[in-house]
């Protein structure tokens, strides 16, 4: 088994996982919708302390989708910058 790290491009917009490019737009703050080629697959929120995963297709798993909440959520610039 192969584990790939994702790869967050804050400034693009963007994390690359696994092959695919998926696309974050923001919600409301720390709530992001997580799309692929457009279509929305799920959210991820950054509370108490933590990346969390809400997967809305089936088109990804949860463990991925975590995955790339945590990658997007260490890329954000902090408070203090």
């Amino acid at each position: 088994m192969t584990v790939t790290t994702p790869v967050a491009d804050f400034s693009a917009k963007t994390v690359t996982h696994e092959g695919k490019t998926f696309t974050i737009r923001p919600l409301a703050e720390d709530e992001y919708t997580v799309l692929i080629e457009g279509v929305p697959v799920g959210r991820i929120v950054y509370s108490f302390g933590a990346a969390n995963a809400v997967v809305e297709s089936d088109t990804i798993t949860e463990d991925a989708l975590t995955a790339i909440a945590e990658s997007w959520f260490a890329a954000l610039p902090s408070a203090e910058e």
